[in-house]
């Protein structure tokens, strides 16, 4: 009967749209995390994380990859094991942050906005801070 709730082919309809849903999500927040290697105000990791478990969830091969991945692999696997980030990446995303939040300022000229970058810096640098440094 077609419609019917225990019919297997429908099951394996449900199964195929939830892993190409869940594919899909995960190149969205790996594009989201690539970005935000590169913008101040975007985070990386919590979208390369995402996307990790989208990917596990959804196609093995794009989860492998991402982990092999040698510039997003690390992220995942600092989480993984608990290990922290270096210091000298601490140093570097602090200083790259403040350099694109002060250009954005400079550029703007809004008060409004220059407080919402000043407030989004801090919170991301006091983020970064309490993050467990990793002894090489």
């Amino acid at each position: 009967m077609e419609g019917d709730p225990e019919d297997p082919s429908r099951h394996g309809n449900k199964m195929a749209i939830k892993k190409l849903v869940l594919t899909g999500l995960g190149f969205l927040f790996l594009g989201l995390g690539a970005a935000g290697a590169f913008l101040p105000v975007m985070p990386t990791t919590p979208f390369v994380l995402l996307a990790a478990m989208c990917f596990s969830a959804s196609n093995k091969k794009f989860y492998d990859w991402l982990q092999r991945n040698s510039f997003f692999g690390p992220y995942i696997e600092n989480y993984r094991t608990k290990q922290g980030i270096k210091k000298s990446l601490k140093i570097k995303s602090i200083v790259f942050l403040w350099t694109g939040l002060i250009i954005s300022m400079a550029l703007r000229r809004t008060l409004l906005i220059c407080i919402i970058l000043g407030i989004v810096g801090a919170g991301v640098t006091i983020h970064l801070l309490l993050i467990k440094t990793r002894k090489v």
